[in-house]
C-alpha cells in the first residue's frame, strides 16, 4: 500500500502538468489553425504577447520553488506544478491581452 501512495506521489503531477500542457497546445493549435491567433499592431505589444506563455511558466516554476521552501513538497515537484499552472496563466493572461485590442476596436 504505501508503495502505491508513493507511485501516486510522483505521477499525479506529471499526468496534471501533461494535462494541462496538452489543453493548451490543442487551443494554440485550433486558433492557428483558424487564423485568430493574436496579433498586435505594435512590435513592442506583440514581443509581451508572445512572451506571456513563457514568462508565467518562469513566473510559477520560481513560485513553486519558493513553496517548495516553506511547505513540505518536493523540489522537482513544486517546479513541475508551478510550471504547469504558470502556463495555464500565462494562457489565460494570453487571451485576455489579446482580445484586449478586440474591445478597443
Amino acid at each position: 500500500m504505501e508503495t502505491a501512495i508513493e507511485i501516486s506521489l510522483i505521477v499525479l503531477p506529471i499526468a496534471i502538468v501533461g494535462g494541462i500542457a496538452l489543453f493548451v497546445i490543442k487551443r494554440l493549435k485550433n486558433k492557428q489553425l483558424r487564423g485568430t491567433l493574436g496579433k498586435k499592431k505594435s512590435k513592442n505589444a506583440q514581443s509581451l504577447l508572445d512572451s506571456l506563455i513563457p514568462l508565467g511558466m518562469l513566473f510559477g516554476s520560481a513560485i513553486g520553488l519558493v513553496f517548495s521552501n516553506f511547505f513540505q513538497i518536493t523540489v522537482g515537484t513544486a517546479i513541475s506544478l508551478g510550471a504547469g499552472i504558470g502556463l495555464l496563466l500565462g494562457y489565460i493572461a494570453y487571451e485576455i491581452y489579446s482580445r484586449q485590442e478586440e474591445k478597443d476596436k
